[in-house]
């Protein structure tokens, strides 16, 4: 029975995740499992293995997935056990380690190491090529462990290193040194004189560990990637690294390997070298050169090309090795005995393929089957670094189980005389694949001998005494269980093929006069010449264990702890892509231009007088003004209902709830957002033409906004109440708490917002659910002069104890402030700063600067926080109102960190939980508020400029400080806590935008 547990926001690379499920497999009653992150392609993979569950498709990138067979529910604890332990083994271990300080973002590692001149990338395929071309935007070279990237890709990619004067290495590039440091899977080689510009992987490994144990060494092997001497690629990357390697002076003898390439691009690269001022030795493999040319050299196997550099640069011919066998015991041709070979990389796989069909004397090629590089009469060549063996699973350089599963199956052939092998020692590779492998080679050795059988087991170790695995370690233990291992790939081959009676001959070549070929060079650039000339700077986007070699060589690194961005979305990622780099528009300098508004802003307080004498709308018959996105009345949850109804009674169009819920039902009320009218409301946002309302203006731009003033605690319209308790309020407000405030800023000209919020940052609030610093700062600003007023003594006490009293009563003076200023920002018509964030109840809704009063909704969230006694999260009405402009401006859940005693009210738990939320934040916006300064956050201006490309693109919300009212209207507030946008509302937004600027998919 499948069982799923989805880990969400849970990520983790690849290869680690491949070990893992190889662990949790060997838990007895485990019959089969599976673990990765369910991106779209691992989706399929779990498709194609039959563990596809509704669990896992529900699933998003970013979310880690356990599919296992089981019978015993109990086994899913045992192996979450184990998958706890496992991760918390390597957080351990990696905590040992120094390692490169990690970041999770282009911005924040360009922030540390903004000279990088090499990104490394070994992320899933279908996200690699978008990286490489954000690299490339940034001014590195790439190299791209990755595979799985489409053709179209590298070749656009190619195409535009090339005109960068950069290059790609790869994709599926798997190895690489430059300046002596070694990159992914690669070897610890000594420097030296040799230049190396191959296809990948193994070829490149095997050239540099011939040339390391001979006493020379490499200073540059750049790999290009198994595509790139195709027809559609043209070797793109070959051609510029062949220039770079002719003005490197410490290059003296220049290599070039790959497998087959096309013929049109093979002539050209001919072409190129035989006008190469060194020495150039060339080996395709497949092709069987029967002479050299005057410094340029045609090799037939791996260890002759590394014989040849090492014989140029020292002047002298290098002897072939030998290898310690009884040839005397092995198989006569007659016994039609046959090989079977299982490597860890296409081109030693390439190249035993090669020999073996010599020695077979095939003229016409065998057909090829998926995943051999060779079978024919019962002989058979494997890749088994090929996806066909790879997709899902762990490279067979760290994992053994794929290669003795192929021993087992070449034991249970009799005609099987030699079971060929490499050993791949280096970075990347398995701690001890000799010792891995030993226990099944010796069974499979006894079982032949109990069958009175002859086998034998031929290996060659590719790696160098520096590898920390150990060379002779891994030689010895091969050779105790009878190995007859061989210090090459081709002396390994030659030997199996002498094992079962047959030969293939080399041609001795002579050398002739070189034949140069007419052609248009093209200068190096100065890129290039740079990456071959010092140690790179490297940002690693992907493994860790990159990084960790790299900074063990001493170059720069910082380590991009890479997730999927925008949820895995591709489409996502090349919207955000576009905006990155669009041409038609500087987005960051709009984006700038935005919050200099912001921060230039001089919100002041100006009056409080009835709606309808600043908003004209409210004039034209029954009007009511409501929160969030435009909404009609049928569709509103019952709280915002309830508050329209106590609107309706405070206005005196009815008499009792029926009758004023059949006004309005009936169409006779027109509603319309408070965004649409300058104005902003708390919770429903109801707000209706007697109503007293704050009049702030920004008089850095001369724009005004309103806010409805706050009722105080209990049952209040705002959260939907509407009783006769409320309305009589209301009516207060309107005739006495209205008329003094707006006579007592009137008389003292008028309240400047920043000083009183600055100073209330300072005291502990955050300006959503703690306001009671600024709240008593604005009382003592007034009180003053209302004491002096000529007014009746029983309203002047009920003023100023109501303000004593109502802590939260410079929150609703906050929105007005934060629509005053957002408005003024959002006079810049560009960019993609969030301008707005709203929700009635039913929908959020933002607006970004670009693309001015347009809304982008979804559906929205319900807030989790703390319950007053009695209730909880069933009684809980979605979200809704217009305060969250205050995190819009910066403040409110923005700015958690200034105000700890509020945390554990909305549901933040305490101080760290405050400090993480805040640093989190600062993830998603693009600068710091330098007027609004936070002591106890190190004197940190609040988070600015909520950018919607960095919210999707990282897939963090902005965090929303809320009140929770009661589902049913009359109920009121029973908690607080807080709520995060549906990402889609800025999905949307940023989609639209970059259709706006010229963006499309096709």
């Amino acid at each position: 029975m499948l069982k799923t547990i989805v880990k969400k926001g849970s990520y983790h690379d690849s290869v680690v995740l491949m070990l893992l499920t190889n662990q949790i497999s060997s838990i007895e009653g485990v019959k089969k499992v599976s673990i990765m992150m369910a991106t779209p392609a691992n989706k399929d993979i779990y498709r194609q293995s039959g563990l596809s569950t509704s669990e896992l498709e529900e699933a998003s990138a970013n979310d880690m997935v356990v599919v296992a067979d089981v019978d015993d529910d109990g086994l899913l604890d045992v192996i979450m056990e184990e998958v706890e332990a496992f991760f918390k083994k390597q957080s351990t271990s990696e905590s040992d380690k120094k390692g490169a300080e990690a970041v999770r973002s282009w911005d924040k590692a360009l922030g540390k190491l903004a000279d990088a001149n090499l990104a490394v990338i070994s992320i899933p395929g279908a996200y690699a090529a978008l990286e490489a071309d954000r690299a490339l935007d940034e001014g590195m070279n790439v190299f791209m462990f990755s595979d799985n990237v489409t053709l179209e890709d590298e070749i656009k990619l190619k195409k535009k290193a090339h005109e960068k004067g950069l290059a790609v290495m790869g994709p599926d590039c798997g190895t690489g040194i430059i300046q002596g440091v070694p990159i992914a899977f690669t070897n610890h080689v000594a420097p030296g004189p040799i230049g190396i510009i191959g296809a990948s992987g193994t070829g490149i490994q095997e050239l540099t560990t011939i040339i390391d144990r001979l006493g020379e060494g490499v200073k540059n092997a750049i790999g290009t990637g198994g595509r790139d001497l195709s027809t559609e690629v043209g070797g793109i990357t070959m051609m510029d690294m062949i220039e770079a390697m002719e003005k490197d002076d410490t290059v003296k003898v220049l290599i070039i390997i790959s497998k087959p390439p096309a013929k049109a691009v093979r002539d050209r690269i001919s072409d190129r070298l035989s006008n190469f001022k060194k020495p150039v030795v060339t080996l395709f493999l497949g092709e069987k050169p029967e002479y050299h040319e005057e410094n340029f050299y045609h090799a037939y196997t791996l260890d002759e090309a590394a014989r040849l550099a090492v014989g140029l640069v020292r002047g002298q011919d290098i002897a072939e090795g030998s290898v310690e066998a009884d040839s005397s015991s092995f198989f006569a041709a007659e016994e039609k005995k046959t090989i079977k070979a299982y490597y860890s990389g296409g081109t030693l796989a390439g190249e035993a393929a090669m020999l073996i069909k010599d020695a077979l004397n095939l003229k016409v090629p065998p057909q090829k089957a998926e995943g051999f590089m060779l079978k024919t009469d019962g002989h058979i060549v494997v890749d088994l670094g090929d996806d066909v063996y790879t997709q899902g699973k762990p490279h067979p350089m760290i994992d053994p189980a794929k290669r003795i599963e192929c021993m087992q199956e070449a034991i249970d052939d009799e005609s099987t005389g030699v079971i060929l092998l490499d050993i791949m020692l280096g970075y990347g590779s398995h701690e001890d694949m000799a010792g891995a492998l030993l226990p099944a080679i010796i069974r499979l050795r006894d079982k032949a001998r109990e069958e009175g059988r002859k086998l034998f087991f031929v290996a060659t170790v590719c790696g160098t005494r520096r590898d920390f695995q150990g060379y002779d370690k891994a030689v010895e233990t091969l050779k105790e269980a009878g190995v007859i291992v061989c210090e090459n790939n081709k002396l390994a081959v030659h030997t199996a093929i002498r094992a079962i009676g047959l030969d293939f001959e080399e041609p001795v070549k002579e050398i002739r006069p070189k034949t140069t070929a007419r052609i248009q060079k093209t200068e190096a650039s100065e890129k290039l010449l740079e990456l071959l000339s010092q140690k790179p700077r490297v940002i690693n986007v992907g493994l860790k264990s990159f990084a960790e070699v790299i900074e063990a060589f001493g170059c720069d690194v910082v380590q991009y702890d890479w997730a999927p961005p925008a949820g895995g979305n591709v489409e996502l990622i090349k919207v955000l892509n576009f905006l990155r780099s669009c041409r038609e528009m500087d987005i960051d300098e709009a984006n700038r231009s935005v919050i200099a508004k912001v921060v230039a802003s001089q919100p002041v307080i100006k009056d409080v007088v009835p709606a309808k004498s600043v908003i004209k709308e409210l004039n034209e018959g029954k009007v009511i003004l409501h929160a969030g996105p435009p909404i009609r009345f049928e569709n509103m949850p019952d709280p915002v209902q309830g508050s329209c109804v106590g609107a309706a009674l405070f206005e005196g169009w009815a008499a009792t709830e029926e009758e004023a819920r059949k006004i309005l039902a009936s169409g006779e009320v027109t509603f319309i957002p408070c965004h649409h009218v300058k104005a902003v409301g708390p919770m429903g946002g109801i707000t209706s033409a007697n109503m007293p309302v704050f009049v702030v203006e920004n008089q850095t731009d001369g724009n005004e906004a309103y806010c409805t003033m706050n009722e105080g605690i209990g049952k209040v319209l705002r959260f939907g109440a509407y009783s006769k308790e409320v309305v009589d309020r209301l009516l207060w407000m309107k005739d006495v708490l209205g008329p003094t405030l707006g006579r007592a800023i009137r008389s003292i000209g008028g309240l400047n917002v920043n000083p009183l919020v600055a100073k209330a940052i300072a005291m502990g609030d955050e300006f959503h659910q703690r306001n009671i610093a600024a709240s008593l700062a604005f009382l003592k600003e007034v009180s003053p002069v209302i004491t002096k007023m000529d007014m009746d003594e029983k309203d002047r006490y009920d003023v100023i104890k109501f303000l004593a009293d109502t802590d939260q009563f410079f929150l609703n003076i906050m929105m007005a402030t934060g629509k005053a200023v957002m408005d003024a920002a959002r006079q810049v018509t560009d960019g993609t700063i969030v301008t707005a964030m709203c929700r009635n109840g039913v929908e959020f809704g933002i607006r970004i600067s670009g693309m001015g009063d347009e809304w982008f909704t979804a559906p929205v969230n319900t807030p989790q926080g703390l319950y007053f006694t009695g209730y909880d999260g069933e009684d809980a009405c979605p979200d809704m109102g217009d305060s969250a402009i205050t995190e819009t401006f910066g403040v409110g859940g923005m700015a958690m960190i200034a105000a700890p005693a509020v945390t554990r009210f909305v549901g933040a738990g305490g101080y760290e939980d405050a400090l993480r939320t805040s640093t989190e934040m600062t993830e998603i916006t693009i600068d710091r508020n330098p007027n609004f300064i936070i002591p106890n956050w190190n004197f940190q201006g609040t988070c600015l400029g909520i950018d919607a490309r960095l919210v999707v693109e990282k897939g963090i919300t902005p965090v929303i400080n809320t009140g929770i009212a009661h589902k049913v209207a009359g109920y009121g507030q029973i908690g607080a806590g807080t709520v995060h946008p549906p990402i889609a509302c800025f999905e949307k937004a940023i989609a639209a935008y970059a259709k706006k600027l010229g963006f499309s998919l096709d």
